[in-house]
């Protein structure tokens, strides 16, 4: 029998996943894949990461000309390499148009309580993105961690009317839940839909901790909007009904639960055993507050690789990665310039990286690729949450993402974790490929930093898109495979500093690395038929 090339190369890639991660059966690829694999010039990796994380980028921040610089430069690069326009009308770009929303004049007062509240110190409210003026009164009730999800044995809100109501919740998740699936239930946004979805009109979350101070969103907080006014993403509004999201600190919190006869430590250790323990407090809130708003325009960039099947090339494999970084702020050591070289100007050189390897392929895959580097990640994933909800493409037709987040290249990458592909066929991708580039897959090392919810994959995910991030594991050359130490000090002098610069450590062979790895998964999911699935019963599949 005589194959076309793209058949061939279906059949050489098409193999079987043995039944434990890890232990991937070796894919084999043409020699034209192979060649283009090492077409990843770690010269060009630096060069990539060097102007994006230049001084006279001066941070990237959206709506700044230093991003606007940065949107330049991608956009010659992937024209450089044979990447077609896919943003909105023909162009690369998508407009994305951010609200950053102060609070005005707030106050809050709580009847049925001795307590004085003095506002920044016991509570804090966010400003409205939509509602500019809110006065609300409502009783409480406290609602655990606010979760509901009877599927997985656990709902806050069974049994307790809400209606009407402004629920307390705080931040957790019952022991039994996996680190992807509680890092997803207590995000602020699955809080306020759960609340919005019972009938809620307020949530307030409390601290449990006495020691902890509240912070107050004195810089104001960002949403994007509709070109109808109308909100379309934000990480601390959800819908008209939920008028508003607050702050309590201990003191209340604690006050409000001995006053409905509880005790606050055996209320937490029940809820964290997974026994909901929720309750109606007997006082109300009376909630006044206006916001004022700042709106500005950044852009995510979009480009194509038109996929080879007739049918398949109308669907997309989706290469992301964040532009933005944090601009200019607070000095540190004399440097206020936070430049983003790790965070994350070599995850968009990953991207610019896979699309020289797909440069350099002839036969391209059956479905098409879209490069997406996206803004406003910093702001809370909103250059994402606003693609993946208002994508370029017909929205179906999005049938996978792999996202690329300061990938960590400080050292030789010997294993990693792929965070969210437990939840999906994609795992079956991530094997093959990690196999294929001999490194292990590990669970995820650091499931207390809620890793999944903290990048653009997240906003993938809750529209019902598969998707995955990238991370280092824990292997070392050395054989202690204590990588995290590693990374925890660097964390402590570059992350989310201006000390992230090209001067800083860098491993840009791991780099090459990291950007073969994600073609690969990308690859394998283009060439495969059949679009990947959501694992049976799966939190995040679409019911």
């Amino acid at each position: 029998m005589k194959f076309t090339p793209i058949a061939k190369i279906s059949l050489i890639v098409a193999l079987s996943l043995s039944a434990y991660r890890g232990f991937a059966q070796q894919i084999k690829l043409s020699a034209e894949i192979e060649t283009a694999l090492s077409k990843v010039d770690t010269t060009q990796f630096k060069a990539d990461i060097a102007y994006l994380a230049d001084d006279k980028l001066k941070g990237r921040a959206p709506g700044t000309e230093g991003f606007q610089m940065a949107v330049d430069y991608v956009v010659k690069r992937l024209k450089s390499m044979g990447v077609k326009p896919a943003g909105e009308n023909g162009t690369w770009l998508q407009q994305v148009k951010f609200r950053r929303a102060f609070i005005q004049n707030g106050t809050l007062s709580l009847t049925g309580s001795n307590l004085s509240l003095k506002a920044g110190v016991d509570y804090v409210i966010m400003p409205n993105p939509y509602l500019p003026d809110v006065k609300l009164s409502g009783q409480l009730a406290f609602a655990g961690y606010g979760a509901s999800e009877p599927e997985l044995g656990y709902d806050d809100y069974a049994g307790l009317d809400v209606k009407g109501k402004i629920v307390l919740v705080t931040r957790g998740a019952p022991d039994k839940f996996s680190s992807s699936v509680s890092a997803h239930t207590m995000n602020a946004t699955t809080i306020l839909k759960a609340a919005a979805d019972h009938g809620a009109v307020g949530v307030i979350i409390c601290s449990v901790d006495s020691t902890s101070r509240l912070n107050s969103p004195r810089n104001g907080t960002y949403s994007v909007m509709n070109t109808d006014g109308s909100v379309a993403i934000s990480r601390t509004y959800y819908s008209p009904q939920v008028k508003v999201l607050g702050l309590f600190n201990y003191t209340v919190f604690n006050s409000l639960l001995q006053q409905s006869g509880k005790i606050m430590q055996a209320v937490l250790a029940q809820i964290k055993g997974g026994q909901p323990n929720s309750f109606a407090i007997n006082s109300s809130a009376d909630i006044a507050y206006t916001s004022t708003y700042q709106d500005l325009i950044s852009y995510n960039v979009v480009g194509k690789i038109e996929g080879s099947d007739p049918k398949l090339k109308n669907e997309y494999v989706v290469h992301s990665a964040h532009l933005d970084h944090l601009g200019i702020g607070k000095p540190v050591e004399g440097d206020s310039i936070y430049n983003g070289a790790h965070d994350n100007a070599s995850g968009v050189a990953s991207v610019l990286g896979i699309a020289k390897i797909y440069d350099g392929i002839k036969h391209k895959p059956k479905r098409s690729i879209l490069t997406v580097l996206l803004t406003g990640e910093e702001l809370g994933d909103l250059g994402s949450g606003y693609f993946a909800s208002h994508p370029t493409v017909p929205v179906k037709s999005i049938v996978a993402d792999v996202n690329t987040d300061m990938p960590t290249i400080i050292a030789p990458l010997l294993s990693v974790t792929a965070l969210g592909a437990e939840h999906s066929s994609l795992a079956t991708q991530v094997d093959q490929a990690a196999a294929y580039l001999n490194l292990s897959v590990e669970p995820d090392p650091e499931p207390k930093q809620a890793r999944f919810t903290r990048s653009d994959q997240y906003s993938f995910v809750v529209n019902g898109i598969p998707a995955l991030h990238i991370k280092y594991g824990s292997k070392t050359a050395d054989g202690k495979n204590n990588l995290n130490d590693f990374v925890a000090k660097w964390r402590t002098k570059y992350y989310h500093k201006p000390q992230d610069d090209i001067n800083g450590i860098f491993d840009f062979a791991a780099g090459k690395k990291y950007a073969q790895l994600n073609f690969l998964i990308g690859y394998l999911i283009a060439q495969d038929d059949a679009r990947p699935t959501w694992n049976k019963g799966d939190i995040f599949k679409v019911k």
